[in-house]
């Protein structure tokens, strides 16, 4: 991955109030972290960083961060997490990861496909994507900003694993090789689809026959019978005692 001139500096604004009047001004709030040196906050600006991101094909980004005032002339950075606001999806805060361009480093890469499976071009099925994130480790310049697989002679009931990628030069793929990426799925069988058709119009019947049931009286249940008996009981037991005192 090829790294980016970014510029940055000095962020004394922490509280919540400041980092909004910050935001409003134009800046976009960030942070630094590595074990060179202590986790440092910064300040963005944020159509700078904006426009770095249009031209970028993912949010991983590996920058040369040029800090404002600082005794280092250039910090080695990944760009680990950025949050967006919920409803216009503009930058609320940067999270970055110093490097060392002689160290391996360990990032999740974003999936993609290219092409028509050709079990869904002529087999009418459907392209599932499953995993959309690879655990990949290396040094920084070979790390891929994503990770495109060509699925255009995927056939229905194939599918693409983890251990089946093969990864660019220099890159390690992390994880369960047994896990599925992509897979094309059949198109629902006509006797799937004629089962189902089956059971809703048994279904309509069903409840048809309940409100017959409820508007022609239904058939008395054995626990009202007992009841109606037990009401008859109690109404000749007064009758009984009166005859007894005749």
């Amino acid at each position: 991955m090829k790294s980016v001139a970014l510029k940055a500096y000095p962020r004394s604004q922490v509280q919540r109030a400041e980092v909004k009047k910050l935001r409003a001004s134009g800046r976009v709030p960030a942070t630094i972290y590595g074990r060179q040196a202590g986790p440092q906050n910064l300040e963005l600006n944020s159509k700078e960083f904006a426009d770095l991101l249009n031209h970028a094909a993912s949010e991983n980004v590996l920058v040369d961060l040029t800090v404002d005032n600082d005794a280092r002339a250039k910090r080695l950075a990944l760009v680990q997490e950025i949050q967006h606001h919920p409803l216009d999806g503009k930058v609320l805060h940067v999270d970055f990861h110093e490097v060392a361009e002689n160290e391996k480093v360990t990032v999740q890469v974003p999936v993609e496909t290219s092409g028509e499976a050709a079990g869904v071009k002529t087999g009418g099925g459907t392209l599932e994507h499953i995993l959309f994130k690879l655990k990949i480790r290396s040094l920084p310049k070979d790390l891929p900003e994503q990770i495109i697989l060509d699925v255009t002679a995927l056939e229905i009931g194939k599918s693409i694993h983890v251990g089946d990628i093969q990864a660019p030069s220099g890159v390690e793929i992390l994880g369960d090789k047994h896990l599925t990426v992509v897979a094309v799925s059949a198109p629902r069988a006509e006797e799937e689809v004629a089962g189902a058709a089956a059971a809703t119009a048994a279904g309509d019947v069903e409840m048809t026959k309940e409100k017959k049931d409820e508007a022609g009286g239904a058939p008395a249940a054995k626990g009202d019978a007992k009841a109606a008996a037990g009401d008859k009981k109690a109404d000749a037991k007064p009758e009984a005692k009166a005859e007894k005192k005749k």
